[in-house]
């Protein structure tokens, strides 16, 4: 305890410490949304196809979610200011190479390279935030390491979108690189490595396990980036990709649990908090990016804004958000248990899924329709987040900390990967059956539609076209229409299911029992 207390900070050092963390955690989760408004201009730069460029997201996902868990081990390795202060510059680095990368596979693989990068900024910030405070201000510490998380995939899309329309695609990667060197210098200068554990030599290296932990979760990755665009287990490659990280978890499991030195302790989730907490955490990731990954494909592809339109309808939320975040970090300090407030945050994140059920049309939903929408989802997402964090992480100690962290960080991560893959594969799906369902009731008996018919048809006579183009034309028109339809009718069906989900968590979340002590819970029910 007394290790863990030494890096307990105060004053100016502390705000400096904090400040460089979010900046750290921010840079890496505006990069995961930021790419995606500008993968238009990138594929006509580049001459790729949708397919190929696709991969600009995925390559920067499986760096990601490999390095996240291996982040407690490289930091024992190598020493925790060293660890974070070479992510940032390995992260800056390979911005500018992305942003001056000329070929498709070239940039795909400096996304690679920043996502290995990344990874560690997000879970090594929370860690360093989480034991520069007491225990008792842990809530407030996770709140302010919350405003990153929280509105960082939000503000990906507009600022993304701002900038290509304004300047050039690269420019999204190269604003990454004064903020890297600040950063930095901010790291070497302040940020202190705790001295639990001792570096392993060579030999005692689990280079075993990094291989299992990479198969899997690489695998696993990708199989989530790329099943529905490959038709899923069709796929060959979809499918041995499946099996390879089914038998590397399995494999991955067994070695961590027998080796000495395991690259990932698994043994810290005997800690029933934080057992609790890496499930939230996975729920969590699920509604967080799935719905920043669907709200935007809906008012661009349906209702035809533009890309800074669509980011710009994210901004009043959060900064609910951020106004939220303080007042909850407050609410755990006086000791409110923390899995009435996740009962809370999943309440309202289902009722911003039933009013987002009820608010789509094809054609006339506007932005003011979506505003208190968004607002409920902003107040919800902060309810979860700080409790669910200060849950996983309230009874662990020094070097547990960071095991705990990297736990909860690569759950949120795989979470919003199966998210945005289960919702694709579900929206596709859904689209089809209500466009079948449409054009069933399309009979060329029917009355009205002969007459909506005939009437497109002398529309397009009225600007010129013959009788015979009018009329395809005419056809060609409703069927857009029905697809529009339809597309809606799925989205709807998206966020009924997605509140349906959150509304049945809510008991679960209940029966995790509390105590009395501020900021802890009592978890021998869990063991």
């Amino acid at each position: 305890m007394l290790q863990q207390e030494s890096l307990i900070e105060y004053g100016s050092r502390r705000v400096i410490i904090t400040i460089t963390a979010i900046f750290c955690a921010l840079l890496e989760i505006v990069d995961t949304t930021i790419v995606n408004v500008a993968l238009n201009d990138m594929r006509g730069n580049m001459g790729a196809t949708m397919s190929e460029i696709g991969w600009v997201i995925t390559a920067y996902a499986i760096g990601n979610v490999i390095i996240v868990p291996m982040t407690s081990w490289l930091s024992q390795q190598f020493g925790r200011r060293n660890y974070f202060a070479v992510s940032i510059i390995i992260f800056t680095v390979a911005s500018f190479l992305c942003g001056n990368s000329s070929t498709m596979w070239e940039l795909v693989l400096f996304r690679f390279i920043q996502g290995v990068g990344g990874g560690a900024l997000l879970v090594t910030s929370q860690t360093i935030i989480t034991e520069s405070y007491p225990p008792e201000k842990r809530g407030t510490a996770q709140a302010i390491y919350g405003l990153g998380v929280i509105i960082g995939p939000t503000l990906g899309p507009p600022l993304g979108g701002w900038i290509t329309d304004n300047y050039a695609w690269p420019y999204i990667f190269y604003i990454n690189i004064p903020i890297g060197v600040i950063a930095t210098l901010l790291t070497l200068q302040f940020v202190r490595s705790p001295k639990y554990g001792e570096k392993k030599s060579a030999s005692e290296i689990d280079f075993l396990g990094i291989g299992l932990l990479a198969a899997t979760v690489g695998s696993l990755q990708y199989v989530l980036e790329r099943g529905q665009e490959d038709d899923w287990f069709n796929d060959p490659m979809i499918t041995i990709l499946a099996v390879t990280s089914a038998l590397s978890l399995f494999f991955f499991i067994w070695r961590e649990l027998t080796y000495k030195n395991p690259i990932v302790e698994l043994r810290v989730l005997k800690n029933g908090n934080l057992r609790v907490g890496t499930i939230l955490s996975f729920i969590l990731g699920f509604g967080l990016y799935g719905s920043t990954f669907i709200i935007p494909l809906y008012t661009q592809g349906t209702l035809g804004w533009t890309a800074t339109q669509s980011g710009m309808l994210m901004i009043p939320a959060s900064l609910t958000t951020a106004f939220m975040m303080p007042i909850i970090g407050k609410l755990l300090e006086k000791g409110v248990p923390q899995q009435y407030l996740v009962a809370g945050g999943m309440f309202l994140f289902f009722v911003f899924c039933f009013w987002g059920y009820n608010v789509l049309t094809p054609s006339d939903t506007g932005s003011k329709d979506f505003f208190w929408m968004l607002n409920v989802r902003g107040i919800g997402m902060g309810l979860l987040f700080i409790p669910i964090t200060t849950l996983a992480l309230s009874s662990l100690k020094g070097q547990q900390i960071g095991q705990g962290a990297a736990f909860t960080g690569m759950m949120r991560q795989l979470g919003g990967s199966f998210g945005v893959a289960l919702i694709t594969t579900f929206m596709t799906r859904r689209t089809q059956m209500h466009r079948s369902d449409l054009v069933a009731n399309l009979n060329v008996n029917n009355p009205d539609v002969v007459n909506r018919t005939a009437q497109l048809q002398h529309n397009f006579q009225g600007h010129g076209m013959d009788a015979g183009t009018a009329l395809k034309s005419g056809y060609q028109l409703l069927d857009y229409s029905v697809m529009k339809q339809a597309a809606t009718m799925s989205y709807m069906d998206v966020f009924l299911y997605l509140g349906i989900m959150f509304l049945i968590c809510i008991p679960f979340v209940l029966m995790v029992k509390g105590n009395k002590q501020k900021g802890k819970l009592d978890t021998s029910n869990m063991h």
